[in-house]
């Protein structure tokens, strides 16, 4: 009858999930990751969440691409997801083969409109309210990520000689940081805001999974 007694104790215990130890200790469960261990940000409707309310952003791109899986989607499931920051820029960082990738930012894009397992394209967008800050910005990516020296001076040449004017140019992509990283120049003299979206791709050779 005692031992009946206490397996009927011991039933409520384990149903919920916590076995306690002889002697009444409560063990400790730990679901945060170790210090120091890099956190990567997920990109489903909770994760962008965070990253509005964080302002900050990390994507893993060291092996060449990013999964879709690897930030709280499915993979092979169609997704684009977009993360606009209203009040602000945030701090986004893409780990490279190589080299991060940097930049403080307003809007974030991923083009997953396929049945690939990762992400086509990662897009994000630069700012600059002066002419000398777009110029800053542009030779900041030639010296940065590979992007070619030659036509960054050239589209700058260009748009210094007529400024009124409207200049849409894709700078030569740099790849120095192992992912293929291209400057996609919207300058407009009649704006006051100048646009460059930046366009980050793997390599051509780099394979990516079906």
């Amino acid at each position: 009858m005692k031992r009946l007694a206490t397996v009927l104790f011991a039933v409520p215990l384990l149903l919920t999930g916590c076995v306690v130890p002889f002697g009444g200790a409560t063990p400790t469960v730990t679901s945060n990751p170790p210090a120091g261990a890099k956190i990567f940000s997920t990109l489903d409707e909770a994760g962008i969440e965070k990253i509005k309310a964080s302002k900050s952003a990390r994507l893993d791109m060291t092996t060449g691409y990013l999964r879709k899986s690897g930030v709280g989607l499915e993979d092979g499931s169609p997704e684009a997801p977009d993360v606009h920051i209203s009040d602000g820029l945030m701090d986004l960082v893409i780990e490279a083969p190589y080299t991060d990738i940097t930049a403080r930012t307003d809007r974030l894009r991923l083009n997953g409109l396929n049945k690939r397992a990762d992400f086509s394209e990662v897009t994000y967008f630069l700012t600059a309210g002066s002419r000398d800050d777009y110029f800053a910005l542009i030779r900041d990516g030639v010296d940065r990520y590979g992007i070619d020296h030659e036509s960054a001076e050239m589209v700058i040449e260009s748009i210094s000689r007529d400024p009124e004017d409207k200049t849409e140019f894709a700078i030569a992509p740099g790849t120095s940081t192992g992912l293929q990283v291209t400057y996609d120049l919207r300058y407009d003299g009649a704006k006051d805001v100048q646009v460059i979206i930046v366009h980050v791709n793997g390599l051509p050779t780099t394979g990516r999974s079906s």
